[in-house]
């Protein structure tokens, strides 16, 4: 029975030699320093032979969704066989006709809600919202939400966007809010506006936009940002200065991104082997070196498929547990809540 489950989580013979036939895979958007890809690529290359024609590394879910449009009868190098978009992108590409089904060897052990039931698109990697701390300033770093709040981190709280506008900003104050126990998205977001509020009339908000360089400086000594930018800029500051990565005890909110085949894909068996890819042991692995926490992360840790040098860079295993995956419509009543409000409630002009 083992050695059946073993072999039905790898790619077929007959999809390997398919995709071998075909050559290639042309992708869109995916930077060699974002979660790891730059490994990713060169790992799949590795493994299967096939060349990889990368396009437009810097662009975004949006242009990738238009990518797939303005080539549908074409089969050249322009026309992208995969896409790598942020949750909203995978359920209206859908609606749209753009995607093309197909469900992984490892689909099982995908959470059902980072994944659309038909196969069209499914959850890859996410991140949570952490607090990123210079501890040369801030020696003793904050262990949840509650803790903001607290006289010794006046002047030091920032978010890593303007919360009007920019998403990572906007999931920061709704996390707040559902630290607070609300259960409502429309609730959490003015509970999150509330939260912050209160952080601002006390002095213990900054409104300057939270980056490695001002987290670096002093200017913005607590960064509430997705763990992979606060990982990644530890590294890169290289302990000057320290900086601690805290995911906070309640209000973990986990941003997904998902993969999705071109129903157009002019490499359809490169499209499918790329994905199994992906999702196999190997290719999670890899985006979670690069700091990105693959979909299948509570599988891979409690199977002990983990490097524990890997482990070793990331906060405890056990923070991630509690990851709350906001629906669309749940993410879409927050928002609204958090970018109308957050003027009138409170009043920080954050640039």
């Amino acid at each position: 029975m083992a050695s059946s489950a073993i072999a039905s989580a790898a790619p077929s013979d007959d999809l390997i030699a398919a995709a071998k036939k075909e050559g290639s895979l042309t992708t869109i958007a995916l930077p060699h320093d974002w979660c790891g890809y730059g490994d990713v690529i060169a790992g799949f290359k590795a493994k299967y032979g096939l060349t990889v024609n990368e396009l437009n590394p810097d662009a975004g879910s949006g242009d990738e969704v238009e990518a797939i449009k303005a080539n549908k009868g074409n089969t050249g190098p322009q026309a992208p066989d995969v896409i790598d978009v942020g949750l909203s992108f995978g359920p209206s590409a859908k609606k749209d006709g753009l995607l093309q089904p197909y469900k992984v060897s490892t689909w099982d052990s995908i959470p059902d809600s980072a994944k659309d039931a038909e196969g069209y698109w499914y959850g890859d990697y996410y991140g949570v919202l952490s607090f990123v701390v210079n501890n040369d300033i801030v020696k003793e770093s904050p262990k949840d939400w509650a803790d903001l709040k607290k006289p010794e981190f006046a002047n030091t709280v920032a978010l890593a966007g303007d919360p009007r506008t920019a998403n990572q900003a906007v999931q920061g104050v709704y996390a707040a809010g559902l630290a607070t126990g609300e259960k409502d998205a429309t609730k959490a977001g003015e509970a999150g506006l509330k939260f912050f509020a209160e952080l601002n009339k006390s002095g213990n908000f900054v409104p300057v936009i939270g980056k490695s360089a001002p987290l670096a400086q002093g200017s913005t000594p607590i960064v509430v940002a997705w763990d992979y930018n606060g990982l990644a800029w530890r590294d890169s500051l290289k302990g000057n200065p320290p900086v601690d990565v805290v995911v906070p005890a309640t209000g973990v909110v986990a941003g997904v991104y998902v993969q999705a085949i071109s129903a157009f894909a002019p490499h359809p068996n490169a499209a499918k082997l790329w994905m199994e890819y992906l999702y196999s042991d190997e290719g999670q692995v890899l985006w979670l070196k690069g700091y990105c926490h693959p979909i299948r992360f509570n599988d891979l840790a409690k199977n002990n498929k983990i490097p524990a040098d890997v482990l070793a860079k990331l906060p405890p295993a056990a923070a991630y547990e509690k990851a709350i995956f906001p629906t669309l419509e749940e993410q879409a009543a927050g928002k609204t809540a958090i970018t109308t409000g957050w003027d009138k409630v409170v009043g920080s002009n954050v640039k």
